[in-house]
């Protein structure tokens, strides 16, 4: 009789620290691979999860205390050599949050780390990372998507550091607005501004509610 193969859920968790594109890790607690850091995941329980949505926002708030606005499915890592228990298939997802909320779950074992500075992790994690960093370096060029970076409410300039740090580039202050104009997905907060050093204070922004309720949506299946 053949082994029973392995299904599991794995979370790309990204969020912006010190103007970083940084990704979430959590502390393994059983082996293989003990204590060691590594993407939070978890397997499918097929009693339990109605889909494999459902099984990724379980095992994501258990192993890192927030529900994100944004979580998107990334694709399929399967294969005989992933994992050492065996055949297994692992559907990953990648998510975004505002650093702000992971701060103040304030969860045991969990560590933010720079994409460009991760070093090897166990299994094929460090894949799956690559190709969250691909998708939304592609989907930055002409979504909103990276507004779910910047928390309930932020300024356009905060908001351009953030869609740099997704880019990994530089971008022009008029062409960025230009942009958001176009794109139509935000609305300002009447008579709130923010400080803005020398410069006249800011603007606060926040997305409109059709398109901050992105994960309602996403679970409706729309």
């Amino acid at each position: 009789m053949s082994e029973r193969m392995i299904a599991t859920i794995d979370v790309v968790l990204l969020t912006i620290q010190q103007q970083q594109l940084s990704v979430a890790l959590t502390k393994r607690e059983h082996e293989p691979y003990a204590g060691l850091d590594a993407l939070p995941g978890g397997y499918i329980q097929a009693d339990a999860d109605r889909d494999s949505l459902d099984a990724a926002l379980r095992i994501l708030h258990r192993k890192t205390g927030v529900t994100p606005p944004y979580l998107e499915q990334l694709r399929t890592f399967d294969g005989c050599a992933r994992d050492p228990r065996g055949w297994s298939i692992s559907i990953a997802y990648f998510a975004l949050v505002d650093a702000e909320l992971l701060l103040q779950a304030n969860h045991p074992g969990l560590s933010i780390c720079p994409v460009d500075a991760l070093r090897r992790l166990p299994f094929d994690h460090n894949d799956i990372i690559d190709a969250a960093v691909e998708r939304i370096r592609n989907k930055s060029q002409y979504s909103s998507l990276p507004c779910h970076l910047a928390g309930e409410r932020f300024t356009l300039p905060n908001l351009q550091k953030i869609y740099e740090a997704c880019l990994g580039e530089k971008l022009n202050k008029v062409s960025f607005r230009r942009k958001m104009d176009e794109l139509g997905v935000l609305e300002e907060i009447a008579g709130q501004t923010e400080a803005g050093g020398a410069h006249r204070p800011a603007q606060v922004y926040r997305l409109k509610a059709e398109f901050a309720n992105a994960l309602k949506l996403l679970q409706r299946g729309l």
